[in-house]
């Protein structure tokens, strides 16, 4: 694996002399930092027994980060040699805006214990025994289930590795794995056909993660939300109250709440919560936070990708606004703390404010009270895709699994319905919240402007008193 002493190899550089790079390239700066990377990925596809596709990818570079004011400058390249970083050091001061001295926030960051083992998964197992793994949840699931048609198994694994440097002499680095497995079934009863998936990963080894007890639950998960979907009638629509189930349901609030409590939304005002810390914007016992810090989670990292320790940053306590989340540049245009939430896509992007782990607190209710306290509505178990607007907090998502909520009792599956709200609106129509807070199997990818970078997402099981269900009923 590449250490700091092997990038500086590949620099053909002293530690010292890529200080005085850095501090050369950043000097009046407000901020910055040189970010360096190596990243290992391997991806395969087996669909009906058969290697679908399959991708190895090897890649590295750099990028030199230069912050002067609001205007932050990127210089990158896929080239680790002294000659392009001394090429970035020029083409860097000649972005330079600023005549001010760099202000660091919070002084230096302090080094955080590592949450996930410092391992290569990508070099655990040759392909061929990956094959083998595939190739026997596809036949497992065909043995078990007689009415399986399809079987797609998907495999991902990653090792990436960072350096960061800044210009005040701190250097960090971080190894992070990345593994997942998803199983999609499709189910044919003569009269239609319907598809179910179930994924789970996370910042493991896969030799303790990927076991036979895991897989074969994955395909039992599959084939049992594709099953129901076969018995599913068309989704009603109106407005109604909805249940939402605990764990993956996380997603829609991820979406419809989470991007809009990112420090560069509020800083320009631009999100529905921009200005409003301290006041009430969820119902009373909704308390969500964002926690990059929990140990091997798909979300997690030790450090982020500015060099700032992860941690748990409360974003709504008791339904009132606390805070957001931040990268050092909004933090520092907006006077507030890191809260080590500074992520980037690779070394050719900029870092921005993302979320990591974002969940909702459990509450005081028996979850199955609250679907027994519901006359008529919708049980929501598990969510798609879907489409939010920050500015208003307007969102549509789609639900994969879901069931009619008939007299306090859970009656037939419904296919189709999507749900129709306002992520402030319906903040403050929570109205019951379960004891069982739960997160998501590791499988979340978030995106924004242009980047993807993995995400938790997670709640309890709760309802929202009314929101508008959109069917084919």
């Amino acid at each position: 694996m590449i250490t700091k002493d092997l990038f500086l190899s590949q620099l053909d550089l002293s530690e010292n002399q890529l200080h005085s790079m850095v501090a050369e390239a950043l000097h009046k700066a407000d901020d910055g930092e040189l970010f360096l990377e190596a990243k290992q990925s391997l991806d395969l596809a087996l669909d009906d027994g058969k290697v679908k596709s399959t991708s190895f990818n090897d890649v590295a570079g750099m990028g030199l980060r230069r912050i002067d004011g609001d205007f932050a400058g990127l210089v990158h390249s896929n080239q680790l040699t002294t000659f392009q970083l001394k090429k970035s050091v020029r083409d860097v001061l000649n972005m330079a805006k600023g005549e001010s001295e760099m202000r660091v926030l919070d002084g230096r960051s302090p080094h955080a214990a590592p949450l996930y083992k410092a391992l290569n998964p990508v070099e655990e197992h040759s392909v061929a025994d990956r094959v083998a793994l595939l190739q026997e949840i596809d036949a497992y699931a065909r043995t078990k289930y007689k009415n399986v048609k399809q079987v797609i198994a998907r495999f991902h694994t990653e090792m990436q590795q960072v350096m960061i440097v800044r210009a005040d002499g701190q250097l960090q680095t971080d190894v992070r794995p990345l593994i997942r497995l998803d199983v999609q079934l499709m189910l044919n009863n003569g009269q239609r056909q319907e598809m179910g998936h179930f994924g789970f990963g996370g910042r493991e080894s896969e030799q303790l993660f990927f076991t036979k007890a895991n897989w074969q639950n994955a395909v039992e998960q599959a084939y049992s939300q594709a099953e129901v979907n076969l018995e599913s009638i068309p989704a009603p629509a109106g407005e109604m109250p909805v249940v939402m189930a605990s764990g993956w349901s996380g997603v829609l609030f991820h979406e419809a709440v989470g991007h809009g409590l990112e420090g560069d939304f509020n800083r320009k005002g631009t999100s529905t919560f921009s200005g409003r810390i301290g006041e009430q914007v969820a119902s009373k016992g909704v308390t969500v936070v964002d926690d990059g810090s929990i140990a091997n989670r798909r979300g997690s990292l030790t450090i982020d990708d500015e060099g700032t320790p992860t941690g748990r940053t409360t974003l709504i306590e008791d339904g009132v606004l606390k805070g957001y989340m931040q990268d050092r540049l909004n933090a520092r245009l907006m006077g507030t703390s890191l809260t080590g939430n500074g992520r980037r896509e690779s070394y050719a992007h900029l870092p921005i404010p993302r979320m990591t782990n974002t969940f909702m607190l459990a509450g005081q209710e028996d979850p199955e009270d609250i679907v027994k306290d519901t006359k008529k509505g919708i049980y929501a178990k598990s969510f798609g895709g879907g489409q939010v607007d920050i500015t208003s907090g307007n969102y549509v998502f789609e639900v994969n699994e879901a069931y009619l909520i008939e007299n306090g009792q859970l009656g037939a599956p419904v296919k189709g319905a999507t749900l129709i709200g306002n992520g402030p609106e319906s903040m403050q129509r929570i109205d019951r919240i379960g004891h069982d807070e739960k997160l998501d199997n590791g499988i979340g990818t978030c995106g924004k402007d242009g980047q993807g970078v993995p995400v938790g997402v997670g709640m309890p099981t709760i309802r929202l008193s009314a929101i508008t269900v959109g069917g084919t009923g």
